[in-house]
């Protein structure tokens, strides 16, 4: 089979002397002789803190890629730090993907190595590497080592929460808050919570698309530089043998990763993820299949948020591997992963170290866990929550709702002692969803209100058509569908109104009189509030953006339209 690359470089005819003379700065005259060349997708950048050590993985990526005959060329494409970018790193994941996407079908290359890490990394650059289906491999930047403070593990992100509503609460000085910060991020790499980072690295590998055992590395541990280096080599023989995303991440692959999503009990953000990425290759998943293959999944892993250890316990105890192996029989037996073989050939070996970490599938840490998808008065689209995350005795609850327009309303409301507020009620945010903030903010895990915080109130329910951080914890409702911002339900909510949460019957309804609720208007507050860009990338991403569940993608960029050799101007 020719390669891919051979259009712009073979022959003696002007274009392709200047193809070659252009890339002649270092690299030998055998690298124009048809060997295929992979493009090293990085995401590094001093700006996205957890991936500024992936130029170190890259060298060793092209270590693998000469080492198999290839030539590797370092391509740097939109990298997003989740701590960083305002107003929200999600604004952007889809502008990363079109970008990536766009670079490899214009650019001599025919395969390609995707190093990704922070949390929307790892998605963009699995919804390009779909849409442009050429060969791809993922090598997971992989998780920090855990920092103490007090002599006790600190979990980055989900103790950034607790700790600042200790402080809040009074039983925490600001000084000491402080001091905790230097202890918080010990090493490279991304959160080491069971937070989207983790999540994404450790589902890449569940769909297929990784170096069988690698997710989950460590990031200062020596064998990711082994995997990556072995991840370049594998990058080679899958141009040679043609494999490509499209028959890596199946229906069954996509399905496996909702099971691995439950026993992990792993982020809410995988959905809006895992859906725009199947949405990229046309394969068919829905909102509700989260619910019905991952619903009644145990979780077998006790890590931050939702319990109480961190990414290198789960290594050290067996890692992703040991945890699929537990729930085998509910894994489709024929997906395959990027070395051509299937996933479940690949967990045989697989133990439990440690029992506390990793539960046994007949002693999990919960019967039932997963994602469960709502639906009800409140959100005709769908909604979801991570019941393992919240408060058992709040997954049946009804109370009044205290409503807020949006992020800047709560953020001045939220701490006045005025507030009518009881631990009764349900906090509702609106005006964070894809459109109307934009970008779908990391939101709708809302701080309690002071007052509560003060009498020991440490759990509400909360209902945002926004998405909460992966690290985060709490009895929330989110991607509320419709958005507010796209004339949904959530929009007409009043202070005072009932909210009735049900998860076992699946409902979010409001308790209001029909005629009532057909009589309203959306609040004037709410709708001053909703974004309107007036140009750029902004303007385009509200025209276009698509609704959470359905992956939140741009309409326009859904489907794979291949990876055809554009034309040569030259």
């Amino acid at each position: 089979m020719g390669t891919r690359s051979a259009e712009w470089y073979g022959g003696a005819g002007r274009n392709s002397y200047i193809h070659r003379a252009w890339m002649r700065r270092g690299l030998p005259a055998h690298a124009f002789d048809g060997r295929p060349h992979i493009a090293i997708a990085n995401t590094a950048s001093d700006l996205t803190p957890c991936n500024s050590h992936l130029d170190e993985v890259a060298e060793h990526v092209k270590r693998g890629v000469w080492e198999a005959g290839g030539v590797p060329l370092n391509l740097p494409v939109v990298s997003l730090g989740e701590t960083q970018v305002r107003p929200t790193a999600m604004l952007w994941r889809n502008m990363a993907a079109m970008a990536a996407e766009e670079l490899l079908r214009a650019n001599p290359v025919d395969g390609v190595v995707l190093l990704g890490g922070c949390d929307k990394t790892i998605p963009a650059l699995l919804m390009a590497a779909a849409s442009v289906d050429l060969p791809a491999i993922v090598v997971p930047g992989g998780p920090m080592l855990t920092g103490h403070f007090r002599g006790v593990p600190l979990g980055c992100g989900t103790d950034v929460w607790k700790l600042s509503e200790e402080v809040r609460a009074g039983t925490l000085t600001e000084a000491e808050f402080m001091r905790s910060e230097s202890s918080m991020i010990r090493s490279r790499g991304h959160c080491n919570t069971m937070g989207t980072a983790s999540t994404m690295g450790l589902l890449a590998e569940v769909l297929g698309m990784t170096l069988p055992g690698v997710a989950g590395t460590p990031a200062a541990d020596s064998r990711l530089l082994e995997a990556a280096h072995a991840s370049g080599s594998l990058a080679v023989e899958m141009v040679a043998e043609d494999r490509r995303p499209s028959a890596v991440m199946t229906r069954g692959s996509f399905l496996n990763a909702v099971v691995a999503l439950a026993a992990l009990g792993g982020s809410t953000n995988a959905v809006v993820h895992l859906l725009a990425i199947a949405g990229r290759l046309g394969v068919e998943l829905t909102q509700d299949d989260f619910d019905r293959t991952g619903s009644g999944v145990p979780l077998l892993v006790d890590l931050l948020p939702a319990g109480r250890f961190l990414m290198d316990d789960l290594h050290r105890a067996g890692g992703l591997h040991a945890v699929l192996r537990e729930v085998r029989d509910l894994l489709d037996p024929e997906a395959i992963t990027v070395t051509g073989r299937p996933l479940v050939d690949w967990l045989g070996a697989a133990r439990i170290h440690d029992p506390e970490v990793i539960r046994p599938r007949e002693t999990p840490l919960l019967e039932s866990a997963g994602i469960a998808v709502l639906y009800g008065d409140l959100a005709p689209g769908g909604a979801v929550i991570k019941p393992a995350a919240a408060s058992p005795h709040l997954l049946r609850h009804r109370g009044p709702a205290v409503v807020f327009d949006s992020v800047e309303d709560f953020h001045a409301r939220i701490d006045d002692p005025d507030l009518d507020v009881t631990p009764d009620s349900v906090l509702v945010l609106r005006g964070c969803g894809p459109r109307g903030y934009p970008g779908m903010p990391e939101v709708a895990n809302m701080p309690l209100p002071a007052k509560l915080l003060a009498q020991g109130v440490r759990d509400m329910v909360r209902v945002c058509d926004g998405r909460m951080s992966g690290t985060a914890y709490g009895t929330v409702v989110l991607h509320v569908a419709p958005e507010a911002a796209a004339g949904g339900p959530l929009g007409l909510v009043r202070d005072g109104d009932m909210i009735v949460l049900d998860v076992d019957a699946r409902r979010l309804d409001v308790e209001v009189p029909a005629e009532e609720w057909a009589a309203r208007e959306p609040s004037p507050a709410m709708t001053k509030a909703f974004a309107a860009p007036s140009r750029g990338w902004e303007r385009l991403y509200v025209e276009t953006v698509g609704q959470a569940n359905t992956g939140a993608d741009l309409g326009f960029l859904t489907g794979s339209s291949g990876h055809p050799v554009p034309r040569d101007s030259h």
